[in-house]
């Protein structure tokens, strides 16, 4: 059986699309017909060759998305086939299978334990949850990664309390999910930053309190007038570390958390005043919002099933596989908060 994939061939280059050839399933792994492929800035960091040097070339790119079982190879007890399951890089319980080796024109095509941007995906069986039958296959998709680091870096990571102050620096994607996450904490105020007005609108959409365009106000300066004596949370998901250490600047003292999410360029580094620790600030980082998928998954779809959260408006109008580079250039530009590649579509 072949099937259509986004290859990235050559760092800096568009992704290619070729059809390529599925193998035989090893112990642990579940074929899986995508439904829907979302896209971050991990991926964009991989495919500009952000990361550094890349020795796996050619591969598949992608991980997060929805889909339906089709197959499953021995011992796999996590999904049958036909279920509709969230597909992710966090890993679940159930059989670490390592990645695949695809075959193109004749060419071997490296692929991890997950990967999204492909009609069918050969993926690890503890990368994939099951659905609630509840739950739409669009919505589902981010459950692969920005939901369960956005609002795991709050609601894991951060841990407020009800009626705290929260500034998350940064309204893309995993950014707006942690807007979600402070609105569902009950926290108060919640300021969303960032320099693109659109993106500030979206975040007033998702029940940020306060905005800040950083184009035309000073950030520290913008809180001090909301939050005085500074937030009792900050979430960093700009990826830059400047941006970093200013989220550390504007916490409270004795007591106020900063979180990191953002990933940046490969080399970069953050300088950060040590008067800041002292004045008893902590600064954490996070695996994914330290999200355990049989344990959060759930309660992260609840949040959509019983409108707790409306995650729609975050997605483009969707993209084509073969339009893949669009919706890149569009993420990596700031006009949209999450691309999203309906497979169906041609």
């Amino acid at each position: 059986m072949k099937t259509e994939a986004a290859i990235l061939v050559e760092t800096g280059k568009p992704l290619e699309i070729g059809h390529i050839e599925i193998p035989i399933l090893k112990d642990g792994q579940i074929l899986v017909e995508i439904a829907y492929s979302g896209a971050c800035h991990t991926q964009l960091l991989e495919a500009r060759g952000r990361r550094g040097e890349d020795p796996w070339l050619p591969h598949c790119l992608g991980h997060e998305a929805s889909g339906v079982v089709l197959e499953v190879a021995g011992n796999v007890t996590r999904a049958v086939p036909g279920d509709r399951v969230a597909l992710s890089w966090i890993k679940a319980s159930g059989i670490e299978a390592g990645g695949t080796i695809y075959s193109w024109d004749g060419r071997s095509v490296n692929a991890g334990a997950v990967t999204t941007f492909q009609r069918h995906a050969v993926v690890s069986e503890n990368r994939v949850t099951v659905l609630p039958d509840a739950l739409e296959m669009q919505e589902a998709t981010l459950l692969g990664c920005a939901l369960p680091t956005g609002l795991g870096a709050v609601m894991n990571v951060g841990k407020p309390h009800s009626g705290d102050s929260v500034a998350i620096f940064g309204a893309g994607g995993v950014g707006l999910c942690a807007v979600m996450g402070a609105i569902v904490s009950n926290c108060n105020p919640v300021i969303a930053i960032d320099l693109i007005e659109s993106k500030l609108e979206m975040a007033r959409t998702f029940g940020a309190t306060h905005t800040i365009n950083v184009s035309d106000k000073d950030v520290v300066s913008g809180i001090a007038e909301i939050c005085p004596d500074g937030v009792d949370l900050a979430i960093e998901a700009s990826g830059r570390p400047t941006v970093m250490a200013t989220a550390l600047s504007a916490v409270r003292s004795r007591g106020g958390r900063a979180v990191v999410i953002g990933n940046a360029p490969k080399g970069q580094t953050i300088v950060l005043d040590p008067l800041q620790f002292n004045l008893g600030k902590s600064l954490l980082g996070t695996w994914g919002g330290d999200s355990v998928p049989d344990r959060d998954f759930p309660k992260f779809a609840s949040f959509m099933i019983e409108d707790e959260i409306n995650v729609m408006p975050l997605f483009s109008s969707p993209y084509t596989l073969e339009n893949i580079n669009d919706a890149l250039d569009d993420l990596e530009e700031g006009r949209i908060g999450r691309p999203l590649i309906e497979m169906s579509q041609r």
